[in-house]
Formats: structure tokens, sequence, C-alpha cells
């Protein structure tokens, strides 16, 4: 049979290439939603560092063409294969969150986290006092992460859960520093007395600085909301109250920042 001649005005069409990747991948629009209670992480560092890790398991990988080489950059192992998706997927499924996903969003089981009563018994451990900004909370705990904190413990209630927010901001940290959640934050403070920890609360009114106060580890440092502080529960509770000591006009700091000069004073 003859085949027909192509017109001179026709092109020819050709089927498109289907992208490469370094960790495999799966065809575009599989239509996989995340199941509720799995961690969404975004960003490259973040799902970059939960990748490394031994102890997730993993359940879906999105990322841009670009998200995917950025993420092999930084040492992903080739773990899970990743859907190739336009950056408006990834906008759809964070809608809400007021995410920066940088090309990557990365659905994984939650982490097993530890009792008190399980945390190494010497070093720092950080207490969060109705700390309510995952921003702030997920910077704290890269902090810690920065200055070999042991724990970040937190209350079940009046703080932040483990959303992509969180995960950005904390950099790869929830990878690397256990977060323990309390039902009641005076009675894991006592709880930690019993194992050897002094505790030592951050309070911008204490009658010392952090410098004077010479205390041995194990250290357990307690930081209160922003604008309203330590509740005075945990204030009565704590075995001393400190202050950092600040030259300049304004005497008080971000939460977070507080937490990394404490943390650095503490370490050094």
């Amino acid at each position: 049979m003859r085949q027909k001649p192509r017109r001179e005005n026709q092109p020819f069409r050709k089927t498109p290439k289907k992208p490469a990747t370094l960790l495999g991948d799966q065809p575009r629009g599989s239509g996989h939603l995340p199941a509720p209670g799995n961690d969404l992480i975004h960003g490259i560092h973040a799902a970059a560092a939960a990748l490394a890790n031994p102890k997730r398991k993993h359940v879906h990988l999105w990322a841009t063409e670009n998200g995917l080489a950025r993420i092999t950059e930084e040492g992903a192992a080739a773990t899970i294969r990743a859907e190739i998706v336009h950056p408006r997927i990834l906008d759809h499924l964070l809608a809400g969150q007021d995410a920066v996903h940088q090309g990557v969003l990365l659905e994984s089981k939650p982490l097993n986290q530890p009792r008190l009563d399980q945390i190494s018994r010497e070093g720092i451990v950080v207490l969060l006092d109705q700390v309510t900004d995952p921003h702030n909370v997920g910077a704290i705990l890269r902090s810690c992460a920065a200055f070999a904190a042991t724990a970040l413990v937190t209350t079940a209630r009046h703080a932040p859960h483990e959303t992509g927010v969180f995960f950005k901001a904390a950099s790869g940290a929830s990878e690397h520093v256990p977060l323990v959640r309390v039902t009641n934050l005076s009675a894991a403070m006592e709880e930690l007395k019993s194992y050897g920890f002094h505790l030592m609360g951050l309070d911008s009114e204490a009658p010392h600085s952090l410098s004077e106060v010479q205390a041995a580890k194990p250290l357990a440092l307690v930081l209160g909301a922003e604008g309203k502080g330590l509740r005075q529960k945990t204030r009565e509770t704590c075995d001393s109250l400190v202050r950092l000591d600040m030259p300049g006009a304004i005497k008080s700091l971000n939460v977070s920042i507080a937490a990394a000069i404490s943390l650095y004073a503490l370490t050094r």
C-alpha cells in the first residue's frame, strides 16, 4: 500500500520524551493524594534530610524536574520513585499552608518519637511553654540540632504539630532531634528534675543574667511564648530564672533567636 505523501505545511509530530530522573519516575498525574496523618515535608533541605533518614518510611515523592535535580545534589538516596509534576500541582497539594516548596514535596509516615523517660540524660534539653508559631518552633528545633541539644519538649496542646511549614522552618532538624510531646509541662519539668536536670527558665525580668548562673549539665532550658513569656506555674517550677543581657534599646528578642543565643552561651 502506498503511503500518502506528507503535505509541505504539515510538521512532523514528535512523541515528547519522558523526563529522566536520578531517583526514577512515575507517569505525570498519577492522582495520588496524601493520607491524613502522614507528614508532608516540602523544601529542598527538609526533604533531602528526610530521604536520607533510614528511620523514615516514605510514601510518595512529588517533584519538579529542577527540584528533583536539587535534592539529588543534596545527596538524597534513591529510596523512592519520584512523580514529576508541574509546580502548580505542588501549590494545589499545599494549598492554605503558605508554602515555598522549592519544587519538592515528600509524604512520609511520622517518626516514632520517644517518651520523656527515654531521652538521653546528658547535655541540654529545650522545653517550650506554649510557643505556638510553627516557624518559631521549627527554627528552635534547627538551633537544637546545631548545638547538639538532646531533645525538644512541647505540650500536646497549645503547640504546633508537624506541618509542612514546621518541617520547612526546621530545615531537616526534625530528622536529628527528638520531639517529645507531654500532656502537662509542669509535671514533665518535675520528671526531668528527678533525672538530675537543672531547670533554667529564660525571663527578660530575671534577676541574674545567663552568664552569671553556673549550673552543671544536664540542663533544661525553658522558653516561654512571645508576649506572654513563661506562665506562673512554669516559673515556679524552674530551679533558676535567667535573662539575656542586651545593651541596646530593645530588651526582648524573638523566641527562636533567644533560643539560639542561649544554646550558644550554654555550649561554649
